[in-house]
């Protein structure tokens, strides 16, 4: 009986390394699959916009202001008719005050903001291999690898008004589709003003004396604990604290005009 030759003995290795390379193909790696499109977030406050904030301060200024000025005039033992008048001069100078602060305000941020975003367009133009050097270099700042970081720019600076938005927003640490609206802000601190400004005067619509009195502190008491609270849980502060911070800073003022008041001691005969 003849052996095998070397042939025939490696036939069934060089089969199975011959097979090998065939099955690859099927076997290798599917290309991997496109990742979804990103949806937007829907959690988060638009709190940039400035309307929230004015009506929140407004609230809460309005209502400091007035009791104030309510308490500081029911101290000196007035007419109910004068307590009436100076809190709606105090409501309505106090609310075209706020509104006009707002609207000066936010207007001087929008066109400083405006002129930033003009000034950064121009250097996209003039420098624009400068300006890629810069956004690498703020990737790589926040522990991006200075290829993947090259690349990013790279592809960011494709898109012109792509690349003004993300120079604005890493650069500047503005955004360009938020820079406020100055009558936006303007309306809601007027209102939320008057809102908070009538609570401790409404009381003197109805009567005076003693009464009214002690009506505007509970009142006021009240809208403090609740402004503070609905403030607490805007903010995500723990609520109890931002009520009570509230109504220490509304009632001390209130305690000084209304000894102040009683120590006039002025009556006006209406």
């Amino acid at each position: 009986m003849s052996a095998p030759s070397p042939d025939e003995t490696e036939s069934p290795a060089g089969a199975d390394a011959a097979a090998e390379p065939s099955a690859g193909p099927s076997a290798g790696p599917s290309a991997p699959a496109s990742p979804p499109p990103a949806l937007p977030e829907k959690h988060h406050r638009n709190v940039q916009g400035g309307a929230a904030r004015a009506a929140v301060f407004g609230v809460s200024d309005g209502l400091v202001s007035n009791i104030a000025i309510v308490l500081g005039f029911a101290g000196a033992n007035p007419t109910p008719a004068l307590v009436r008048l100076a809190g709606l001069v105090g409501l309505i100078g106090g609310a075209v005050s706020m509104a006009a602060g707002e609207w000066v305000s936010m207007t001087a941020q929008a066109e400083l903001l405006e002129r930033e975003l003009e000034m950064e367009r121009i250097e996209l133009r003039r420098s624009p291999e400068m300006e890629t050097a810069e956004l690498a270099a703020i990737y790589m700042a926040r522990g991006v690898d200075r290829k993947t970081a090259e690349e990013m720019s790279s592809q960011l600076m494709r898109n012109p008004e792509l690349a003004l938005e993300t120079h604005a927003r890493e650069e500047l640490g503005i955004d360009p589709e938020e820079l406020g609206s100055p009558i936006a802000a303007s309306v809601s601190s007027f209102f939320s003003f008057g809102v908070g400004a009538t609570v401790p005067l409404f009381p003197w619509f109805f009567g005076g004396g003693t009464a009214a009195v002690v009506a505007s502190i509970i009142l006021g008491a009240i809208a403090a604990i609740a402004v503070g609270g609905l403030l607490g849980r805007f903010t995500g502060r723990r609520v109890v604290r931002s009520a009570v911070r509230q109504l220490v800073f509304t009632a001390v003022p209130a305690v000084i005009t209304y000894v102040l008041g009683s120590l006039a001691g002025v009556g006006v005969v209406g």
